[in-house]
């Protein structure tokens, strides 16, 4: 399959693109730690594109993964005709994880990477790739070590792809979830410290569902001891306190959140924010520079 472009890109995304795919065909047999985000989608597009069946899109799978993030996983990757597979993760056995420490990720990409590494191996030496950007650089990315220390590369980043970049491309390209909000896994709803169980991630997940069968797409329900705090786009705020006030949705909230176990519910009133309970952490100098900026300078 070749991914026309259907729009226009500009020129230093053109670029981009021709060296991703540069990039990508030089490889004899890639597997994608492939989540069903737009990064690692795009990624999984390209080396598919190149390769066909000598790409493996591969979704690591536990309770930290929402359920309908598991579907549409699938969903597009049969959309991109990639082969793909998933992989049963068990983070949730390993204290480094389930305590909850700053680098909890460092944990779970550890334990996903330990078990691509070995099916990469056994399908004749491939390369590892993700759906690292640039921007994530500059975040809290405690898995991007686990990530480099078993090999993996990461060919935005390497090549200065942003997040903006990989949308940009990726609707030129016509993937249909350019757009989709990002979705990071459901252990990211608890301030670091606080101990995580399927139990409690499974209840984050159905209050999740929940609220999107009440029609709301962009949303964390953040679990603080056995209070729920939504966070909603900040625009949506009006009219959903508006909601609220009315009494009827406001009393189908409770009940529902009561019956999952949450003792109290509260909306917070900044929105929503991606990566909120990171403030919580020392600001520490982050790398800004790819894993391998020496060869996307050269």
């Amino acid at each position: 399959m070749l991914f026309t472009l259907l729009e226009s890109l500009p020129p230093e995304l053109e670029r981009a693109l021709e060296a991703l795919r540069q990039r990508i065909a030089a490889w004899d047999q890639v597997v994608v730690a492939y989540s069903g985000g737009v990064d690692s989608a795009l990624v999984a597009a390209l080396a598919v594109e190149a390769l066909q069946e000598r790409a493996l899109a591969i979704t690591g799978v536990s309770p930290a993964l929402a359920p309908h993030l598991r579907q549409e996983a699938r969903a597009q990757a049969a959309w991109l005709g990639v082969r793909h597979q998933e992989l049963a993760t068990a983070e949730l056995a390993d204290p480094s994880y389930s305590a909850n420490p700053e680098d909890r990720c460092y944990a779970c990409k550890r334990e996903l990477h330990r078990l691509l590494a070995a099916i990469a191996a056994a399908a004749g030496a491939a390369v590892v790739l993700d759906g690292v950007n640039r921007d994530d650089l500059g975040d809290h990315r405690p898995g991007i070590r686990a990530a480099r220390e078993q090999g993996v590369r990461s060919p935005l980043a390497e090549l200065g792809v942003d997040k903006a970049g990989v949308r940009q491309i990726s609707r030129a390209l016509g993937l249909p979830w350019w757009d989709k909000p990002a979705q990071p896994c459901l252990a990211s709803r608890f301030p670091y410290g606080e101990p995580i169980s399927a139990a409690r991630l499974e209840r984050v997940a159905a209050a999740e569902a929940w609220l999107r069968q009440q029609g709301f797409c962009d949303l964390r329900v953040r679990s603080q001891g056995e209070t729920a705090r939504i966070e909603l786009p900040a625009d949506r705020l009006p009219a959903v306190l508006r909601q609220l006030a009315d009494g009827a949705l406001r009393e189908q909230l409770v009940e529902a959140f009561s019956d999952l176990g949450f003792t109290a519910v509260g909306l917070d009133l900044e929105g929503l924010v991606s990566g909120k309970l990171n403030r919580a952490l020392a600001q520490q100098p982050l790398a800004t520079t790819s894993p391998h900026e020496n060869e996307r300078q050269a």
